[in-house]
């Protein structure tokens, strides 16, 4: 199946010949995904609409306007864990044990066709924007993954620094699943993964040289908490490095994003349990109110623009498909609603972002 953007806000996606022959009678040929729906020749399914009258929880430290969330914060957890507790398998299955986008140099290579490649680049490029030391005397010995899916950081970072690395998350199948990957590589000994909380995680003070939270922070319904317990957990001169889907900084004058806007985010908000949405230059402050050093950002969502085709592609192949109709519809709905992801990026909502600061010594 191959996947082409229209520059209408959706996604054209062709069924190769061979497989609408061997179907017989069918719709037609191609998918059409967009952020209203999604069509198969004849065949039409809207998203379901959502209610604009959700209020942004008080807690939250989002600066922007009547963000939709029915759901409570436990509703949120609950919501999160059950979600990857049903989804996990399928990505694993259909892409490994890195749950996060891929990093692709902007000028192209041929990591653009390897998508795993481009998952390490991720890893690879987050760490060095962080300029992580990487000399066997300076580099981390005590890492935590933030929400660490699977544990695929996780078991890259260990074996990268030699490195002691607890790894959280809320999903008792993802860290079940991740526990048992790490014994089949050989690293039980460095590796643990365990539910917990990211807003109040386990872990004395000043533990970790390295702060990982890789596409986690888009799930906490408290963005200064957030913060405050990565800043709490890090060591005196240890690194903290935040990469998350953000919405984009508002302009001169604006004190909230545009009504379509906000829209957009309560539907991908509603199909994936995300709280309110915080921009770039949101976490840079909440991180200089924790007097940490080295605060910086940068928008690389053009770097990720390869990537949603082809989890969208993957999704909609008769291998995914059948997958997800054995995960059950909060997985289904999620795949789903990638075409609103895909919208959010293309009009400039969404941003991928990284935040990395340094705790002072």
């Amino acid at each position: 199946m191959e996947a082409k953007y229209n520059g209408d806000s959706s996604w054209l996606l062709s069924l190769p010949a061979s497989v609408s022959k061997s179907r017989g009678s069918v719709p037609g040929n191609f998918f059409q995904v967009s952020a209203t729906g999604m069509a198969w020749g004849d065949l039409r399914f809207s998203w379901p609409s959502f209610s604009s009258s959700r209020r942004l929880s008080s807690s939250s430290s989002s600066s922007s306007c009547n963000v939709a969330q029915r759901r409570s914060v436990p509703e949120l957890y609950e919501g999160i864990a059950k979600f990857y507790d049903n989804s996990s398998a399928v990505w694993e299955d259909m892409w490994g044990e890195h749950m996060h986008h891929g990093y692709y140099d902007s000028e192209g290579s041929s990591s653009q066709n390897d998508h795993l490649l481009a998952q390490i680049a991720m890893i690879e490029n987050s760490l060095a924007f962080a300029q992580v030391p990487d000399s066997k005397e300076e580099r981390p010995a005590h890492v935590v993954d933030v929400g660490c899916g699977i544990g695929g950081s996780a078991r890259y970072l260990a074996q990268k620094y030699e490195a002691k690395v607890s790894a959280i998350t809320l999903s008792p199948v993802q860290a079940a699943r991740g526990n048992v990957i790490t014994a089949s590589q050989g690293l039980s000994n460095l590796v643990t993964l365990q539910v917990a909380n990211a807003l109040k995680q386990p872990f004395e003070d000043g533990t970790f040289d390295l702060v990982w939270s890789m596409e986690s922070g888009e799930h906490m319904p408290d963005k200064q908490q957030f913060v405050g317990e990565l800043a709490r957990v890090a060591a005196p001169g240890g690194r903290i490095i935040i990469v998350t889907w953000c919405h984009r900084n508002f302009e001169l004058g604006e004190t909230c994003l545009k009504p379509k806007e906000q829209e957009l985010l309560d539907k991908i908000c509603d199909a994936y349990y995300l709280p309110a949405w915080c921009s770039p230059l949101d976490y840079v402050e909440l991180l200089k109110t924790l007097k940490l050093e080295d605060i910086k950002y940068a928008d690389w969502s053009k770097n990720v623009t390869p990537f949603w085709p082809a989890v969208v592609a993957s999704a909609l192949s008769f291998r995914g498909l059948i997958k997800l109709a054995t995960s059950g519809w909060t997985t289904i709905r999620g795949a789903l609603a990638m075409a609103l992801m895909v919208q959010g990026y293309q009009v400039g909502l969404i941003k991928f972002a990284i935040i990395t600061a340094r705790k002072p010594l």
